[in-house]
């Protein structure tokens, strides 16, 4: 969950955790329950990797970028699209006929945001803002994961102040019931 670094080496470390999950789920017997745990573990770090994108990373770029407001707007569209079809995929089994394909559809959704992410908005901070800047940032990124929700949420607010307000009981709640069902062990 946290590997430390700047908030760039952070993100980029959560971006290849989640392909490698891509991977096993894709070497995974179609239907069965790997695949399903592997969809759960996903869902975990996407989740959480958004809400401290959200947080922390989206304030920043609207502060210190020339085109902030418009890239992180652009990537706030994108976290809604993916948590919608992870909430889809939470109601789904793994032999259901329409898993595969929307694990499919979640993984473009995945990847062209990485590589979108990778050369504009990563880029842009590299060059626009300090360095110390960055690596406190990878700092709050690292603490949001720890409190942030497990499940998707897609009508919690993506927006300061209200997802810093809710994102910490929405994670514990998502973590108890995580507890209690196995989920994500």
């Amino acid at each position: 969950m946290g590997h430390g670094g700047d908030v760039i080496a952070e993100l980029t470390a959560d971006h290849r955790e989640v392909d490698e999950l891509f991977r096993q789920f894709e070497a995974a017997p179609s239907g069965s329950e790997d695949r399903r745990r592997l969809v759960d573990a996903l869902t975990i770090e996407l989740v959480r990797h958004s809400v401290a994108e959200e947080e922390y990373l989206y304030p920043v770029a609207r502060e210190h970028l020339e085109e902030g407001d418009a890239l992180a707007d652009k990537e706030l569209a994108y976290h809604l699209r993916v948590e919608q079809l992870l909430n889809d995929l939470q109601q789904r089994e793994a032999g259901d006929l329409d898993f595969d394909r929307m694990v499919l559809k979640l993984r473009t959704e995945v990847t062209a945001h990485v590589a979108d992410e990778g050369h504009r908005l990563f880029t842009q901070l590299r060059n626009g803002v300090h360095p110390y800047v960055l690596e406190e940032l990878g700092n709050k990124v690292r603490q949001a994961k720890m409190t942030a929700p497990t499940r998707p949420h897609p009508s919690a607010p993506s927006t300061r102040p209200a997802n810093k307000l809710l994102a910490p009981g929405l994670g514990m709640v998502d973590r108890v019931r995580d507890y209690v069902s196995g989920r994500g062990h």
